[in-house]
């Protein structure tokens, strides 16, 4: 295994003046981070999964508050561009909540993963084919600068374990674990962006 991990969410410290930049920047990791959980073993393998754990909620919601409600509007067909990446975004939530649920060490793992990779991969070529080309043609610098803006300042706000803190038990236990993170880092989201 290499030393060189994939930073976690908000941890890189690149000037992102370009949404689009930025969210295919975040494409690479995630695939970096598919790697090292494939490659690792044990521990290390916990670490990598928790590391694509958080990228992939703080990645999902920042596109759910930030990019579809400007995709919506912004080009034609845009509506119908976020309604299938959501319809895609929802089966990949529900495979990595079942992959949450197990222990990287169980025989189970592995081929959930793998669901969740093809899944991801093939969402994020149809967000590069049919929302990112068309939102940096759509708006100006300034528009895309705003939205990288509210992406980072919502990674570095963004919970960096998908398990319940000190908030409500039971309720978290309903949610489920990335679904709790998930929620708070729509809470973060909505303040980076003063909503």
């Amino acid at each position: 295994m290499s030393e060189l991990k994939t930073p976690h969410a908000g941890d890189d410290q690149a000037k992102d003046d370009d949404v689009v930049a930025l969210l295919m920047r975040q494409h690479g990791d995630i695939r970096n981070l598919f790697d090292e959980v494939e490659a690792a073993e044990g521990e290390e393998r916990r670490d990598a999964f928790r590391r694509l754990v958080r990228l992939l909620a703080v990645h999902e919601t920042a596109e759910e508050e930030v990019v579809h409600p400007f995709a919506r509007k912004g080009f034609p067909g845009g509506e119908q561009v976020v309604k299938d990446r959501l319809a895609e975004e929802k089966a990949a939530k529900e495979t990595l909540a079942a992959l949450d649920e197990l222990d990287t060490d169980d025989p189970k793992f592995m081929p959930q993963l793998l669901k969740l990779r093809k899944d991801v991969q093939e969402h994020a070529r149809a967000e590069e084919r049919y929302e990112f080309s068309h939102i940096r043609r759509s708006t100006d610098a300034v528009n895309l600068a705003a939205m990288a803006k509210a992406i980072k300042a919502a990674e570095a706000m963004a919970p960096t374990r998908p398990h319940p803190g000190v908030e409500s038990g039971a309720k978290n236990m309903a949610l489920g674990p990335v679904a709790a993170l998930m929620d708070r880092t729509k809470d973060a989201v909505r303040k980076a962006m003063g909503k």
